[in-house]
Protein backbone atom coordinates (compact mmCIF):
# COMPACT_ATOMS: atom_id res chain seq x y z
CA UNK A 1 0.00 0.00 0.00
CA UNK A 2 1.27 3.31 -0.96
CA UNK A 3 1.49 5.71 1.62
CA UNK A 4 2.91 9.69 1.52
CA UNK A 5 3.91 11.40 4.11
CA UNK A 6 4.21 15.27 4.83
CA UNK A 7 6.19 17.02 6.55
CA UNK A 8 7.67 20.60 7.06
CA UNK A 9 4.34 23.23 7.61
CA UNK A 10 4.49 25.71 10.80
CA UNK A 11 3.77 29.08 10.99
CA UNK A 12 5.60 31.90 9.34
CA UNK A 13 5.61 35.64 8.57
CA UNK A 14 4.26 37.14 5.63
CA UNK A 15 7.21 37.25 3.32
CA UNK A 16 8.83 34.40 5.00
CA UNK A 17 9.61 30.85 3.78
CA UNK A 18 9.50 27.18 4.59
CA UNK A 19 9.83 23.87 2.83
CA UNK A 20 7.48 21.25 2.71
CA UNK A 21 8.49 17.55 2.14
CA UNK A 22 6.79 14.61 1.27
CA UNK A 23 7.79 11.20 1.34
CA UNK A 24 6.43 8.41 -0.64
CA UNK A 25 6.47 4.72 0.62
CA UNK A 26 7.37 1.70 -0.37
CA UNK A 27 10.45 3.69 -1.80
CA UNK A 28 10.78 1.00 -4.53
CA UNK A 29 7.40 2.02 -5.97
CA UNK A 30 7.88 4.37 -8.64
CA UNK A 31 5.08 7.43 -8.78
CA UNK A 32 5.76 9.03 -11.98
CA UNK A 33 3.58 12.37 -11.13
CA UNK A 34 3.53 13.98 -8.00
CA UNK A 35 2.11 16.75 -6.70
CA UNK A 36 1.08 19.70 -4.32
CA UNK A 37 -2.51 20.68 -3.66
CA UNK A 38 -3.87 23.12 -0.88
CA UNK A 39 -6.86 23.60 0.51
CA UNK A 40 -8.04 27.44 2.58
CA UNK A 41 -10.40 27.72 5.25
CA UNK A 42 -13.84 27.47 3.91
CA UNK A 43 -12.36 26.87 0.16
CA UNK A 44 -12.25 23.55 -1.62
CA UNK A 45 -8.72 22.01 -2.57
CA UNK A 46 -7.01 23.33 -5.47
CA UNK A 47 -3.87 22.54 -7.48
CA UNK A 48 -0.44 24.46 -6.58
CA UNK A 49 2.22 22.79 -8.32
CA UNK A 50 3.42 19.03 -10.19
CA UNK A 51 6.09 17.59 -10.96
CA UNK A 52 6.86 14.50 -13.34
CA UNK A 53 9.33 11.65 -13.06
CA UNK A 54 11.62 13.47 -15.68
CA UNK A 55 11.54 16.59 -13.57
CA UNK A 56 8.89 18.75 -15.94
CA UNK A 57 6.97 21.01 -13.78
CA UNK A 58 3.37 22.57 -13.82
CA UNK A 59 2.50 25.73 -11.35
CA UNK A 60 -0.54 27.60 -10.14
CA UNK A 61 -0.54 31.02 -11.17
CA UNK A 62 -1.03 32.73 -8.17
CA UNK A 63 2.54 30.53 -6.70
CA UNK A 64 4.49 31.02 -10.04
CA UNK A 65 8.13 32.38 -9.12
CA UNK A 66 7.52 32.19 -5.37
CA UNK A 67 7.10 28.55 -5.04
CA UNK A 68 9.62 25.76 -6.54
CA UNK A 69 8.52 21.85 -6.81
CA UNK A 70 11.43 19.01 -6.55
CA UNK A 71 11.56 15.52 -6.17
CA UNK A 72 14.88 13.01 -5.54
CA UNK A 73 13.66 10.22 -7.77
CA UNK A 74 15.87 7.72 -5.43
CA UNK A 75 14.70 8.45 -2.54
CA UNK A 76 11.03 8.85 -3.36
CA UNK A 77 10.38 12.23 -2.13
CA UNK A 78 8.97 15.76 -3.54
CA UNK A 79 9.49 18.94 -2.04
CA UNK A 80 7.89 22.29 -1.92
CA UNK A 81 9.87 25.52 -1.63
CA UNK A 82 7.93 28.43 -0.86
CA UNK A 83 9.16 32.09 -0.61
CA UNK A 84 7.93 35.52 -0.28
CA UNK A 85 4.83 33.87 1.72
CA UNK A 86 1.90 35.24 1.71
CA UNK A 87 -1.18 35.34 4.58
CA UNK A 88 -3.22 33.73 1.74
CA UNK A 89 -1.17 30.69 1.18
CA UNK A 90 -2.45 29.67 4.53
CA UNK A 91 -3.83 26.14 4.20
CA UNK A 92 -3.33 22.88 5.04
CA UNK A 93 -0.91 21.60 2.08
CA UNK A 94 -1.57 18.09 0.43
CA UNK A 95 0.66 15.99 -1.27
CA UNK A 96 -0.62 13.48 -3.84
CA UNK A 97 0.96 11.12 -6.71
CA UNK A 98 -0.55 9.62 -9.80
CA UNK A 99 -0.53 8.38 -13.10
CA UNK A 100 0.65 11.88 -14.71
CA UNK A 101 1.99 15.24 -13.63
CA UNK A 102 -1.57 16.38 -13.84
CA UNK A 103 -3.38 19.77 -11.82
CA UNK A 104 -6.53 18.42 -11.08
CA UNK A 105 -7.31 15.78 -8.06
CA UNK A 106 -8.77 13.29 -10.66
CA UNK A 107 -5.14 12.85 -11.76
CA UNK A 108 -4.10 11.49 -8.55
CA UNK A 109 -4.51 8.11 -6.87
CA UNK A 110 -3.02 8.76 -3.65
CA UNK A 111 -2.45 11.22 -0.76
CA UNK A 112 -0.86 12.27 1.32
CA UNK A 113 -3.34 13.20 5.17
CA UNK A 114 -1.91 17.51 4.74
CA UNK A 115 0.48 19.50 6.84
CA UNK A 116 -0.86 22.87 8.04
CA UNK A 117 0.53 26.09 6.77
CA UNK A 118 -0.04 29.52 8.57
CA UNK A 119 1.02 32.81 7.41
CA UNK A 120 0.38 35.67 10.03
CA UNK A 121 0.70 38.97 8.64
Amino acid sequence: QVQLVESGGGLVQAGGSLRLSCAASPRTFSINGMAWFRQAPGKEREFVAAISRILSTNYADSVVGRFTISRINALNTVYLQMNSLKPEDTAVYYCAGGRVAGTTEDDMDYWGKGTLVTVSS
